[in-house]
């Protein structure tokens, strides 16, 4: 599960370039525009992820003006969204608050990374899906096959570059829509959105399971045989404001989970597999845009990985970002992450 709220250390303070009463606090990767001599490198934080709606408390009452929310489908109903912003000329990601604030009361060493999400009462924005992505679920999204979210770069930038720096990575263009998988396990077939397995009979309304039928995909796994699961980004009307202005809903493979070894293909592995699969089924599928493979080596800051982002998608001036995925497999796995373009999340609504 995903750390909204967790214990931090302040990396770096440095001095905002348009606001003498402002600073620039530097957890992580991530830069968070705070109150001059709020925090000093070193201190002990509590840092709050972009796209966390913190409660209705009165520790966090200063944000009404610029962060209240009312959403039927919140938890609560209410509360404090945080996005990507600039201040003051310069950008600001989540929320830092020191940690006496937010437990003044706490005794002890602090635990560095501690999730308190769920102390603090904080949630994910994750607006409801739209009805032509509502279904009937089969049952939770299934174990054997691994998720498809990659950790962003701000929170892991030391350890891959101090891991990987050497390693080659493809990478692709992320598409934004709404992610989904094709299965084949052992017989069975199946269609997954992000978080439910969905029943194939009676939804016939879906469009996870709508381009599955209308393209042969779940037959052609199980012509194939291979425990595989093919997974990508359904894009097209009705789903994520359909940025890339397309007439009908697509899908582009971003990634094939090998179920038997309990990992991601490689790029080398997943191409193959894609060629098996229109080679003995003539079912074809679209592949997310790559943009080529690197090494993390040409990059000395994470601001230059971050304007790396920046760019055009398939038909927008402003794609979302960039995914990395090693090229080889690396203690059992295929290290990626993803890195999603500031521009983007300024124009987010």
């Amino acid at each position: 599960m995903r750390k909204l709220a967790s214990i931090r250390q302040i990396a770096e303070i440095k001095p905002h370039t348009n606001a003498d009463a402002l600073e620039l606090a530097i957890v992580d990767g991530w830069q968070c525009v705070v109150k001059k001599g709020e925090v000093r490198p070193g201190d002990f934080v509590v840092y709050f992820e972009v796209d966390s709606v913190l409660p209705i408390n009165p520790l966090f009452e200063f944000l009404r003006k610029s962060c209240y929310v009312k959403k039927d489908w919140l938890p609560a109903g209410e509360g404090f969204r945080l996005k990507t912003i600039k201040l003051r000329g310069e950008i600001s990601q989540g929320l830092v608050l020191p940690l006496e604030t937010v437990f003044p009361t706490a005794t002890g060493l602090p635990v560095l990374g501690q999730d308190v999400t769920e102390i603090l009462g904080v949630v994910k924005w994750d607006p409801p899906m739209p009805a032509q992505l509502q279904g009937l679920a089969r049952g939770v999204f299934p174990s054997f096959i691994q998720k498809t979210d990659q950790e962003r770069i701000q929170n892991v930038w030391e350890e891959v570059k101090e891991k990987y720096d050497d390693v080659t990575f493809e990478v692709t263009i992320k598409l934004d829509g709404s992610s989904c998988t094709y299965y084949h396990n052992e017989g069975d077939v199946g269609v997954c959105s992000r978080n439910l397995n969905l029943k194939l009979e009676g939804n016939d309304n879906n469009s996870f399971v709508k381009f599955a039928v209308k393209n042969n995909i779940l037959e052609a796994l199980k012509a194939v045989g291979d425990n595989i699961a093919i997974q990508g980004e359904l894009i097209g009307p009705g789903i994520q404001g359909n940025r890339e202005k397309l007439n009908d809903i697509d899908f582009f493979v971003f990634d094939v989970y090998l179920i038997n070894d309990q990992r991601h293909a490689t790029p080398a592995e997943r191409m193959f597999i894609l060629e098996k699969i229109k080679a003995l089924t003539g079912v074809e599928f679209k592949h997310v845009p790559i943009l080529g493979e690197t090494t993390l080596e040409r990059f000395g800051t994470i601001e230059e990985i971050l304007n790396y982002a920046e760019g055009r998608s398939l038909n927008n001036e402003i794609r979302e970002g960039v995914v990395f995925k090693s090229v080889v497999v690396i203690e059992g796995r295929v290290p990626s992450f993803k890195v999603i373009s500031n521009k983007f999340l300024l124009n987010e609504k």
